[in-house]
């Protein structure tokens, strides 16, 4: 006779169910983090508080306290995640272009990915520029800053082809500084006052920069 082997369907149902707790942990920290940044967008960091983020997920506290030790804890998930997808934001929106590509469709296409993404997430705003940052955080950004201008100056250099690379950071870092500015009135309108924003920001870009450029 077959040697018996066991009950495979308990030892696979066994195998699953750590699957399955993780999988609920998971949705579980999703719920917390969108909750988070609710909160933070309609508070600041600062004011808000985990009873305030535990109350807009429906959770009780000692569930939050379950995933999250604090506030900043819950900022900083928030914020990696964030800066993870905004370095794939960088990737597409500053790619190489072709040298052809008119100097006014590469500003457009270059704002248009980075207003998506912070209309899509407002709150990484709310945390990159808010005055309590955590400090982790604040390194993160930091590194995320200086890729943005490595970037932007690789994005800028088949236009100035004969400017000095110096100069080519400078203006890079204008036009990051003129973007935020910008930001910050786009993100504080909606509709179509939010798009006439967009457009005076794309305006501002491409008038700088035109002056500069090598035709």
């Amino acid at each position: 006779m077959p040697e018996k082997t066991g009950k495979p369907g308990k030892q696979q149902a066994a195998d699953e169910r750590p699957v399955r707790r993780q999988a609920r942990g998971e949705r579980r920290i999703t719920q917390l983090l969108e909750a988070a940044a609710s909160v933070f967008c309609s508070t600041g960091y600062t004011a808000a508080s985990t009873n305030a983020i535990a109350r807009e997920a429906g959770v009780s506290p000692g569930t939050l306290y379950q995933f999250f030790p604090n506030k900043e804890a819950i900022a900083i998930e928030l914020g990696s995640r964030l800066m993870h997808e905004m370095r794939e934001t960088y990737g597409e929106a500053l790619a190489p272009i072709d040298p052809t590509t008119p100097l006014e469709d590469a500003v457009a296409a270059a704002v248009d990915r980075f207003i998506d993404f912070n209309c899509r997430h407002p709150v990484f705003f709310t945390l990159m520029h808010g005055p309590d940052i955590p400090g982790r955080m604040a390194e993160e950004h930091d590194a995320l800053h200086a890729t943005l201008i490595a970037r932007v100056e690789a994005l800028l250099t088949p236009f100035l082809p004969d400017t000095p690379p110096a100069d080519v950071r400078r203006t890079a870092q204008v036009c990051v500084g003129i973007y935020k500015a910008g930001l910050e009135l786009v993100l504080a309108h909606e509709g179509a006052e939010r798009e006439a924003y967009v457009r005076e920001l794309k305006n501002v870009l491409f008038r700088y920069l035109d002056p500069l450029v090598v035709d």
